[in-house]
């Protein structure tokens, strides 16, 4: 476990604080918890000043402080200094569960290039990328992380966009095409045009993404935080009319001691950071506390195919030709030598080690692959490839929505081509069955045809499917739900899922953050891209709204006992502030336990 260096300071003056508490009590030397306040009083009088001037923010921490100087004032120094102890204790434990979780989300993404290459009058210099300004042409090396957002005006390439948007597949890259910051160029050296700065581009959108990862937009929290006004009203109120009947001001600063609204105050934050914390460590980057919340209530999940349901990186579903033995053994042996995805699933499925002797190997970007095998020119690609290379194609046969095929030529003539499409995940089915027992209704929304949508539905189990969907009409199909009252959560994996991700009460996006709209859109992100994490996201969104309601139930009942007891004069302020404490404490212990909850 470590800790910041203003962590650090604060565990020091706590155990300083303790430290001189215990001297205090074992010496009956009061003076000595003094040191007590000054550590921890101190801190707590200056937030509650800079709320009452900046904010008129009348909460836990007027109540507290008045509490504190009453103690002091009837000459309990020691009383005030075990609540401004404790107190510190309690929002050490809340401040270190929020420093954590975020500190978690900021390892996953570290990948902020840190230097860019400038060209200026045909002069190549090395500069920080926070020196990069919007027109600068930049050059970009094979391996190298592309330093910002911005357009190639010069070179082809592929580049591995999986960091940002989740894709498995290398991205083809030619001119005039879109290229983000903290994305890996594989294969060749281009020139691009910064249309954005490090601070705008789409890496710094994620950072920024997490770090609004806060509970503050909570519904519950407002909540929790009227009720925390309200008490300190009352509490003020019980106090001052407990004197005027009493004269008894024990009682009256006992009051105030024990309804402080500290555990009521600290039982929302506190269990929302938890559960974002156990997300975290899951791969799941949740924006604020209430989308766990809002994700408590929903009624249907709404997913996209491509990429959600499926895995998004394709595997060879059929092979066309006349002699597959002797075409795929040429073009087995000609992928081999390539690196790209569709060339590795290629070598998958062949599983030979048994390959042919490859010379002049080349790679067409965006095309395919080209080489000599036993003095035979072999071409593997696209049409567009053969085509250019004025070869006359067989098996033309178009291929199915979302399938993407191969062709393999020797000396000019097609042997024949395979067809690869993605394919369905494996936990998919599983996904769907916890899913419906947790009585969630599933959707699927696809823009594919509807042969293909049919089939995977039927595969997965969801009855309820529509195929052939543009983005208007996915939005459409959640408005309509939402009108008959239902709370509609939506999963997609791209920016044409945006304006549905958006519509829906709280939007999940399977690795698809980089770009502007999708990170604006998305409440929630799966980083790792596991379906399966997903019922365990909706099983500890329901938990932690659960342990909310039970942590404030108990610090009601606890202040409302407690001040009963102080105004009948059967606890004292010393007691008083240990049993309101303790209270808090068990709130914040109780809330924490969300951090490794397990969804069964």
């Amino acid at each position: 476990m470590t800790f910041t260096g203003n962590e650090t300071v604060k565990i020091l003056s706590m155990v300083i604080s303790a430290i001189s508490l215990i001297a205090s009590f074992v010496l009956s030397a009061d003076y000595i918890a003094w040191i007590a306040i000054i550590l921890c009083a101190i801190p707590i009088f200056k937030e509650c000043i800079e709320g009452l001037i900046t904010e008129f923010d009348i909460k836990a921490d007027l109540l507290v402080s008045i509490a504190i100087i009453a103690s002091i004032i009837i000459g309990e120094v020691f009383a005030a200094g075990e609540i401004a102890t404790i107190m510190a204790v309690g929002g050490f434990l809340e401040e270190y569960t929020v420093s954590k979780t975020r500190g978690k989300i900021e390892k996953l993404v570290n990948m902020t290039p840190l230097s860019a290459t400038r060209i200026t009058n045909n002069t190549e210099e090395k500069i920080s990328v926070t020196d990069v300004e919007t027109g600068d042409i930049l050059k970009v090396l094979p391996g190298e992380s592309i330093p910002t957002d911005g357009i190639i005006i010069k070179g082809e390439t592929s580049i591995n966009q999986s960091a940002l948007t989740g894709e498995s597949i290398p991205v083809d890259k030619m001119e005039n095409d879109e290229v983000y910051s903290g994305t890996i160029n594989l294969y060749g050296s281009f020139t691009m045009k910064a249309t954005k700065v490090s601070e705008d581009s789409s890496l710094q959108k994620l950072i920024r993404l997490v770090e609004s990862s806060s509970p503050e937009n909570s519904k519950i929290v407002r909540q929790a935080d009227k009720w925390a006004t309200l008490i300190v009203v009352i509490a003020f109120t019980a106090s001052v009319l407990t004197f005027l009947f009493t004269f008894d001001i024990i009682r009256s600063v006992t009051i105030l001691v024990v309804f402080c609204p500290c555990a009521l105050v600290l039982a929302t934050p506190t269990a929302i950071m938890a559960s974002i914390s156990n997300l975290t460590k899951q791969g799941i980057l949740v924006k604020d506390g209430e989308s766990i919340e809002e994700l408590a209530h929903i009624d249907e999940l709404v997913f996209d195919k491509t990429g959600t349901l499926t895995y998004g990186s394709p595997e060879i579903v059929d092979v066309i030709s006349n002699n597959s033995e002797e075409m795929l053994y040429l073009l087995a042996s000609v992928e081999s030598k390539s690196e790209h995805p569709l060339a590795k699933a290629v070598v998958k499925y062949y599983d030979n080690n048994d390959l042919a002797e490859v010379n002049d190997f080349k790679m067409h970007i965006g095309k395919g692959v080209s080489a000599s095998i036993n003095d035979s020119y072999i071409i593997a690609g696209n049409r567009k490839f053969l085509e250019s290379e004025n070869i006359a194609l067989k098996y033309d046969e178009e291929p199915q929505n979302s399938e993407i095929e191969i062709y393999l030529s020797k000396d000019g003539e097609v042997l024949g081509k395979v067809l690869l499409a993605d394919t369905l995940r494996e936990s998919s089915k599983q996904t769907i069955r916890k899913l419906k027992a947790l009585r969630v209704r599933t959707t699927l929304l696809t823009g594919d045809n509807e042969k293909t949508a049919r089939s995977v539905a039927e595969k997965v189990k969801v009855r309820n499917v529509k195929a052939n969907c543009l983005p208007e009409d996915k939005t459409d199909y959640i408005k309509r739900e939402q009108i008959l009252g239902n709370k509609v959560a939506m999963i997609g994996d791209g920016i044409n899922d945006a304006p549905s991700l958006r519509k829906a009460n709280v939007g999940i996006v399977m690795g698809s953050i980089g770009s502007d709209i999708s990170v604006e859109a998305a409440n929630i992100t799966l980083i790792n891209d596991n379906i399966d994490d997903i019922p365990h996201l909706i099983g500890i969104s329901r938990k932690t709204v659960h342990t909310i309601k039970i942590g404030i139930a108990f610090a009601l009942a606890l202040n409302i006992t407690a001040m009963g007891m102080a105004i009948f004069g059967l606890l004292g302020p010393i007691a008083g502030a240990l049993v309101h404490n303790i209270g808090s404490v068990i709130v914040i212990l109780y809330s924490i336990t969300l951090i490794n909850y397990q969804f069964d």
